[in-house]
């Protein structure tokens, strides 16, 4: 096992590098470029045009701003404010020393800028799919044990809708419900709020946060409920008709058991897959739910990089994000092992 998790994370190095390379060139070729979002309202005179290219970067070329990106250029000084004095904001180690750069837009430390908004994304995205897998886990078994009864087949019914209903079509429609239409009946104000993690007047509140994460929760975990109970509701029927478990039931061993114990661990090892790929949402966000419920988060702050064009914060979230879905993956490979004692790992 240790020689297969030193292999794959030599393999991980070598493909994080690839993508890096693929990012870069893509973000930095798209239409329209930092300056773009410079020129909205006003324009910018060439010189101006210039400076800003110097303090950016945008005046190398793309290659040399690519290694400059990745390893750094801290041994020389740059002048980025155009006074002819070389100063520090210029210079940086580069993203594998841990120096993803300034900020475009608010001219802080990249990281600075992540970790104002990653604690915020852990709290709501932990929060949601911990919320998704206790109501999944059981509506899949129960499905599968009872398969056609009137539970699955409303079961069913709920998991077509909860994966075809938009993201953004059903958060917009739960504000509406509950903040424009639904009304407290004893103070007259909407039922539960909009957006944000807290009210001004309840900042410490703890029902005023539950409040704020009601919305948001059940926006993200529509859908997962629905795919993780569907997923998990295919596996078991695969599993129950084996023979190990018509043995553990030959035994004398109590229903519960053979279906939770024996079933359940044999079934969840394709869920594990799934639920690898969705772990650095816990990272990334929900960009949708973030946005629509103007949550501080990092799915927001992804969608606000992009549309302003803050390419080192972009570039950091993206890769980050990768770096993320590859170890999450190899968790998943790991889990396999310990789940299933017929994978070994050479």
């Amino acid at each position: 096992m240790t020689t297969y998790v030193a292999r794959r994370l030599l393999q991980t190095i070598f493909l994080l590098f690839l993508l890096s390379i693929i990012l870069f060139a893509l973000v930095n070729l798209a239409p329209g470029g930092p300056l773009a979002s410079y020129g909205q309202g006003r324009r910018l005179r060439p010189e101006q045009a210039e400076i800003l290219k110097r303090q950016f970067g945008l005046d190398k070329p793309l290659p040399l701003q690519y290694v400059y990106w990745l390893v750094g250029n801290d041994w020389t000084k740059v002048d980025t404010n155009g006074d002819g004095v070389p100063d520090e904001q210029g210079s940086r180690k580069g993203i594998l020393r841990g120096d993803f750069g300034f900020s475009y837009r608010t001219r802080k430390p990249v990281l600075n800028e992540i970790g104002l908004r990653f604690p915020n994304t852990i709290y709501l995205m932990g929060i949601t799919m911990a919320v998704a897998l206790l109501v999944a886990l059981p509506i899949g078994i129960i499905s599968a044990v009872k398969q056609y009864s009137l539970f699955d087949l409303f079961a069913t019914t709920f998991s077509f809708a909860g994966q075809a209903i938009p993201e953004f079509w059903l958060g917009l429609l739960l504000i509406i419900v509950f903040y424009a239409w639904l009304r407290n009946p004893f103070t007259g104000e909407p039922l539960l709020p909009s957006g944000g993690m807290t009210s001004l007047e309840g900042a410490a509140s703890l029902s005023d946060r539950i409040s704020h994460l009601i919305l948001p929760v059940l926006t993200g975990t529509l859908g997962w409920i629905a795919w993780y109970s569907r997923f998990l509701r295919s596996s078991m029927l695969e599993v129950l008709p084996k023979d190990f478990l018509r043995t553990a039931r030959a035994k004398g061993l109590p229903e519960r058991m053979v279906i939770y114990k024996h079933g359940l661990r044999n079934a969840i090892i394709p869920l594990v897959t799934v639920l690898a790929l969705d772990i650095p949402y816990i990272f990334t966000g929900a960009v949708l739910t973030e946005t629509i419920f103007s949550w501080p988060g990092m799915g927001r702050l992804y969608y606000q990089s992009a549309v302003e064009r803050d390419y080192p914060l972009l570039l950091a979230i993206l890769i980050i994000g990768a770096a993320f879905i590859i170890l999450s993956n190899l968790l998943a490979d790991i889990l396999y092992a310990y789940l299933d004692p017929r994978i070994r790992y050479q």
